[in-house]
C-alpha cells in the first residue's frame, strides 16, 4: 500500500524527476488531487504548484502557497499550465469509459499552455477478455480530444528479485505461484504522458 508521501504509488524522488523532466523553472504545475507531495516537489524545483477550483459550471486555476500581486498571478495562469497531473479513474468517475475519458481529456487540454503536458497515472491491470486494455482506452481518448501520445513510463512499485525461480525449468513446476487473493500482486503502474504538440514519432505500441 502506498504511504502518505507517495502520489499514486510514486515516491517523492521519482515524482520530482517527472516534474523536472516535463517543466522548466517558473512553470505552473497543476495537480488535480492537490497532493502535498506534488506541491512540495514543485516548489523545491522552483515551479508554481496550482489547484483547480470549481465554482458551479466554471473552473479556474489557483496558485497555492504564493504571495504575489493579482496581476502577477494572472500572468502565470492566464496562458495555461505547463504540466497537469491526474490519476485515473477520477474519484467518483466511471470505469474509464471511452466517452467519459474523451470529455475529461478535452477539458484538460484546454487548461494546458502551448507545449504543455498531461501526466496520467493508472494502476496496471490485465485486460479483461474481449475488452481493450485501459491503457489503450486512455490513449485513444486523449487522441480524440486533440492531445498527442508522447510516452509510456512503467513504474516499478517493488524491487524485482534477482532470480525468478518460476522461469527456471528445473524449479518452475514445483514453485508456487505468487498470488494475492487469487491474483498476481501488482508490481508496477503505468504513467502516460500526452502533449499539446509533439515532434517525436508516436510510439509504435499505441
Amino acid at each position: 500500500m502506498a504511504d502518505a508521501e507517495s502520489w499514486y504509488g510514486l515516491d517523492p524522488h521519482r515524482l520530482a524527476w517527472l516534474i523536472r523532466h516535463y517543466t522548466r523553472a517558473g512553470d505552473v504545475v497543476l495537480d488535480l488531487d492537490a497532493h502535498p507531495t506534488v506541491a512540495r516537489a514543485a516548489r523545491y524545483l522552483r515551479r508554481h504548484p496550482a489547484a483547480l477550483v470549481t465554482d458551479g459550471d466554471t473552473s479556474r486555476i489557483r496558485l497555492t502557497g504564493i504571495r504575489a500581486r493579482p496581476a502577477r498571478i494572472r500572468s502565470l495562469t492566464d496562458g495555461g499550465v505547463s504540466l497537469l497531473l491526474a490519476g485515473l479513474p477520477r474519484p467518483g468517475g466511471d470505469r474509464l469509459g471511452l466517452r467519459a475519458l474523451t470529455d475529461v481529456m478535452e477539458q484538460w487540454r484546454r487548461l494546458l499552455c502551448p507545449g504543455g503536458f498531461v501526466l496520467t497515472v493508472l494502476p496496471a491491470r490485465t485486460p479483461e477478455p474481449g475488452r481493450i486494455s485501459r491503457r489503450s482506452a486512455v490513449i485513444t481518448a486523449a487522441r480524440v480530444a486533440g492531445l498527442r501520445y508522447h510516452q509510456h513510463l512503467p513504474v516499478l512499485l517493488v524491487p524485482l528479485p534477482e532470480i525468478e525461480s518460476r522461469t527456471d525449468p528445473a524449479t518452475a513446476a514445483s514453485t508456487r505461484p505468487a498470488l494475492l487473493h487469487g491474483r498476481h500482486a501488482p508490481i508496477h503502474l503505468d504513467v502516460l504522458a500526452f502533449g499539446t504538440t509533439s515532434t517525436d514519432q508516436e510510439a509504435a505500441d499505441a
